[in-house]
């Protein structure tokens, strides 16, 4: 009885997650006509699936997805490399003031975003960089506090052995690094790389205050555009998120067992 209450408990808290993408999907494949009715219609009577296709070609929108993935590409390499490198240093390397250091890091995590737009943007003027993709992307290879911290709990979970065996057999810091702790970090590197792709996937807010030509915009940005003079086209809204959402459905669903062991993994010790 207490394992089928559960049950039914999983069961209804899903479909009240999984309605509002069911409706997504739903509009989108609804006929101009059903798309107001009221009481709405869960189940359009027919399917009309060339909305997918006239929504995708009502705006460069194969652009906006280049520049989406050049984004999200280049910002998860750096947020890997520069995460796992200052990680490492932080887990590994005794220098004078390192606890300031790291905690000065971490205060750095309750200064929200919008504090710092205004100076990112005088910055990024300055070096000419205004409508650039280089906005988006140069400031992830300077690493993150989050992921560094998340990195560095992982690396402390790494017995010291293994390392006074490799510096035995001739390895230095580099090779030791390249070959031994990076394999081993493969749980943690999937789990940031994943929370980096989600968050440059999604980002909206920095493409709209950095980016000013259209054909330097990301798919966030060009969702937007689905504006009229006397409305939205909801239905084409519908169809361009859904599609919008299917890379990181496939990417989360793909990575999961990864993303809860990297969780588990990272609160062990530190």
């Amino acid at each position: 009885m207490r394992r089928s209450l559960n049950y039914f408990l999983l069961i209804m808290f899903s479909i009240l997650f999984l309605a509002p993408f069911f409706w997504m999907v739903t509009t989108a494949l609804k006929s101009i006509d059903e798309l107001y009715l009221f009481p709405p219609k869960w189940i359009p009577s027919k399917l009309h699936f060339d909305n997918f296709i006239d929504a995708w070609k009502s705006q460069p929108f194969h652009i906006y997805l280049k520049n989406s993935l050049t984004v999200t590409i280049m910002t998860m390499l750096g947020q890997l490399i520069s995460s796992s490198l200052v990680a490492y240093g932080f887990a590994r390397f005794q220098f004078k003031g390192k606890d300031f250091l790291f905690i000065l890091l971490l205060a750095t995590m309750m200064i929200p975003w919008e504090v710092t737009m205004i100076p990112l943007y005088m910055e990024f003027n300055w070096l000419g960089w205004i409508n650039s993709l280089k906005t988006l992307i140069v400031p992830s290879w300077f690493g993150a506090p989050f992921f560094i911290f998340l990195m560095r709990q992982f690396i402390m979970t790494i017995p010291l052995e293994l390392e006074e065996a490799a510096r035995i057999d001739g390895a230095n810091r580099l090779q030791i690094f390249t070959r031994l702790i990076i394999p081993l970090m493969a749980p943690v590197l999937i789990l940031v790389g994943v929370f980096q792709f989600l968050n440059s996937w999604n980002d909206y807010l920095g493409p709209l205050i950095f980016l000013n030509d259209q054909s330097n915009y990301t798919l966030t940005l060009g969702l937007a555009l689905f504006r009229g003079v006397y409305g939205v086209d909801m239905r084409g809204v519908m169809a361009v998120t859904a599609l919008i959402c299917l890379p990181p459905l496939a990417i989360f669903f793909a990575a999961q067992r990864h993303i809860v062991g990297g969780i588990a993994s990272t609160g062990i010790k530190g």
